[in-house]
């Protein structure tokens, strides 16, 4: 009893200096933000202070560090066995050649009650192997993992919360890296993102499958039969992916996605499509917008100008000019309300799928229209939207997130497109909750973009290939 008193106090001791530290570092970076911070939780403004405070402290290298300590302090213990809901840990040998790893990896899934077989080692030297040996009777769900990885205390027992609905035939949950004995760079995964994982395989050796013996036996030549064996499971689309939020995983390596990501077929058959552009003044920014409207390598496009009150000389003159087969400039007078303007002028549209365009975008490739065409016609597309960057080259959007503040926010705002970022997330095409309309495709159906500018999609995806910088 005393030993575990003395425990607890240790870890609450860890506790307060790993905060100070995290506080202290993020002071030291950047003194102005947090002390701006600190005034509004002073304040009483907590949400703001929040919003501001979680990029700062974020930044310290020992913010993870405290997290897991709390975390653990929370823990569960070890599994229970469970004869009903057998996994099988699937281990493999090839080209590993670290003892102590390995003996980690045994002790760590042997603690969770998990039967192990090792394939490339000498009792099961090949995948083959392994199939004969496992009992299908029992109808095993199976763990592809690697020597030097480890699961958490209590990961079977979660994971079988889920297994026992019989609603998935794939589990997942989160994963960090293990260098040396410390956990670093955690990756808080999405939940099921089909269009992420075309482009990275984020499920593999962090998950565990219900596969059949054929299942097994169709991957069992292949040198990565662990990436073969989730993407068949997952091509069989018998239910959805099943996200555990929970951070159950220690991983010694972790594959990064290849960039650039793998690039978009653009569909051959483009219905026409309406380009619908508010402004007001400002003709430098609209003769640049437009001028990359019409270089776009697209069949049928009519652009609609929506001026709301212009007034100087030089617009007037070039909105007067503009060639009548391909624009149509259409007059909204009044306060400018961005969701009426193109609710009027989507009324008007003729083509199938619409463009929302902000008059302050220039593009850079002949095919970013294309390619949000491509996109927004997949039934299970919502809209798609562009990888906006800043004119210094720092992304503005690429993708929005819901519950950033209580609100919305974007996400990767002010990285370059060449830093890693979260997992290069900023740099793959992928589902997300909302995209900015200053560049939205969509179907004409039924369009209605209601009172404010960030319209909030069940399912919306951006394309990062197409990259036009706000001018």
């Amino acid at each position: 009893m005393r030993s575990k008193s003395i425990s607890h106090y240790l870890k609450h001791i860890a506790d307060f200096w790993l905060t100070a530290s995290v506080h202290f570092d993020a002071f030291r970076l950047e003194p102005r933000a947090y002390l701006t911070a600190t005034k509004w939780w002073i304040k009483r403004k907590r949400v703001r202070a929040r919003g501001q405070f979680a990029p700062l402290l974020s930044r310290s290298p020992q913010a993870y560090r405290l997290w897991v300590l709390r975390q653990e302090r929370e823990g569960r213990g070890p599994s229970q066995p469970d004869a009903r809901h057998p996994i099988i840990a699937l281990i493999d040998m090839s080209g590993f050649a670290d003892p102590g790893a390995l003996a980690a990896t045994r002790q760590s899934l042997t603690a969770e009650g998990l039967t192990l077989l090792f394939i490339g080692s000498l009792e099961t030297p090949t995948l083959a192997t392994a199939i004969a040996r496992i009992d299908w009777s029992t109808d095993p769900w199976l763990f592809p993992t690697c020597p030097g990885d480890r699961i958490a205390s209590g990961a079977a027992a979660v994971y079988r919360s889920v297994m026992a609905n019989g609603q998935t035939r794939l589990i997942y949950a989160d994963d960090d890296r293990l260098v040396g004995r410390r956990r670093t760079a955690p990756y808080f995964k999405p939940d099921w993102n089909s269009e992420l994982f075309r482009h990275n395989d984020y499920l593999t050796g962090a998950c565990i499958v219900h596969a059949t013996r054929a299942d097994l036996e169709a991957v069992a030549d292949k040198a990565n039969w662990a990436a073969g064996l989730v993407a068949t499971i997952v091509e069989l689309g018998q239910g959805f992916p099943v996200h555990l939020r929970e951070m159950l995983h220690h991983r010694r390596h972790r594959p990064m996605p290849s960039l650039p990501a793998r690039p978009i077929t653009i569909a051959s058959d483009l219905p026409p499509l309406s380009v619908i552009v508010p402004t007001r003044n400002r003709v430098d920014l609209l003769c640049t917008c437009l001028d990359g409207v019409a270089a776009a390598h697209y069949p049928q496009v009519e652009v609609i100008v929506m001026d709301n009150d212009s007034d100087d000389p030089e617009t007037l003159a070039y909105l007067a000019a503009l060639d009548p087969a391909r624009h149509r400039v259409l007059r909204h007078s009044g306060a400018f309300n961005y969701s009426a303007i193109n609710n009027r002028a989507a009324e008007e549209a003729r083509g199938r799928l619409l463009c929302l365009l902000n008059n302050d975008i220039e593009m850079t490739d002949p095919h970013w229209l294309a390619i949000l065409a491509t996109q927004a016609l997949r039934p299970e597309v919502g809209a798609v939207g562009a990888r906006l960057l800043y004119p210094d080259g720092r992304i503005q959007h690429a993708g929005v997130v819901i519950g950033v503040g209580n609100a919305a926010g974007h996400a990767h705002r002010f990285l370059h497109p060449d830093e890693e970022g979260y997992f290069y997330r900023h740099s793959l095409p992928q589902f997300t909750m909302a995209v900015t309309a200053a560049c939205l495709a969509q179907s004409a159906r039924s369009c209605d973009f209601g009172h404010v500018e960030e319209q909030r999609l069940n399912m919306a995806i951006y394309q990062a290939r197409s990259c036009p910088p706000i001018s």
